[in-house]
């Protein structure tokens, strides 16, 4: 388990057959309004939810030292997802 910039805690599991990050936050953190903000957004927003599956893909291609490392890679796309849902 680690902490991440947002301040939550994030355990990571691979195994042979499945792979999971889990996010812990506290009940106040403004990190669950942001995530449930943009996972609604990407449900009634067919492109942006495209541009986050290529993203996504083309991250996934590459190899990673830490799983952080592809999280921060596609930090832009999803603030500028994010950005779209506010607006």
């Amino acid at each position: 388990m680690f902490e991440s910039p947002s301040g939550s805690n994030t355990a990571c599991s691979n195994g042979p057959d499945t792979s999971a990050n889990v996010h812990v936050f506290s009940p106040d953190s403004p990190e669950i309004e942001r995530m449930l903000l943009f996972r609604d957004w990407l449900r009634r927003n067919e492109a942006d939810r495209a541009l986050y599956e290529r993203a996504k893909r083309e991250l996934a291609q590459k190899e990673w030292e830490y799983v952080q490392h592809y999280a921060d890679a596609k930090s832009d796309v999803v603030e500028q997802i994010i950005a779209r849902a506010r607006a």
